[in-house]
């Protein structure tokens, strides 16, 4: 009996297509303000999920342009109007890959400031030199023209989409699946059985590259799969 041809990979069919979308990000201020580092630790407690997460995940898109300095809001704040740069270290120490929730992502937070604030009591009503302004972020999702229903035409969006579409997809995802993956990862596991691409992809560190280095990371990772048969 002849073998059934091979299906090469980069044709082979999704159960379902992956829809390209970009974001546009409405700002609004909420209403917590910080004028010393209390003041801070208070509202991190009390401020909503979307507002942890605009400090720390979606600056990332911000500081992707930036090879060098804090890579959240916190941090940034610690080190710029408070000088506390023991403070400000701890604070960008901390990697948000490691969790799966916002609430413990807050936790560490606040218990970084109160072990920092027991140990520098000085600190923590001295006045900064500019309010902290806690913020968060409507997100208004933007369909793009691109559809993949197989790694080829995957590949073809990846490199043709905007990088607010990629950072939509695989940074903007993680609060919509609990923060441990990305959209691209998702996609590939569930609707093409590629789990361990999947897992190399989810793995891209979002600290040490731009962007456009998360692109041609993901690139990388499916033009490999794609040259196998």
């Amino acid at each position: 009996m002849a073998a059934a041809p091979q299906v090469l990979t980069s044709r082979r069919w999704a159960r379902a297509p992956f829809y390209f979308n970009s974001a546009a990000h409405l700002l609004r201020i909420g209403k917590e303000k910080a004028t010393n580092l209390q003041e801070l630790l208070d509202a991190v407690r009390s401020c909503s999920d979307a507002c942890i997460f605009q400090h720390t995940f979606q600056t990332l898109e911000e500081h992707h342009f930036i090879r060098e300095g804090f890579s959240n809001d916190f941090s940034h704040w610690a080190f710029s109007a408070c000088n506390e740069v023991g403070l400000a270290e701890r604070l960008a120490a901390l990697d948000v890959r490691e969790f799966t929730s916002i609430a413990a992502l807050r936790e560490r937070v606040v218990h970084i400031m109160e072990s920092y604030l027991e140990r520098n009591p000085r600190a923590t009503t001295r006045p900064a030199m500019e309010p902290f302004y806690l913020m968060a972020v409507d997100l208004v999702v933007v369909p793009t023209p691109y559809v993949a229903r197989n790694l080829e035409e995957f590949a073809e969006g990846l490199r043709n989409v905007s990088i607010h579409s990629i950072y939509y997809h695989f940074i903007d995802a993680r609060l919509r699946i609990k923060l441990n993956n990305n959209d691209f990862s998702v996609w590939l596991d569930r609707d093409l059985d590629m789990g361990a691409a999947a897992d190399r992809i989810n793995r891209i560190d979002i600290y040490t590259s731009t962007l456009e280095g998360v692109r041609r990371n993901i690139l990388r990772t499916i033009e490999g799969e794609m040259a196998r048969t």
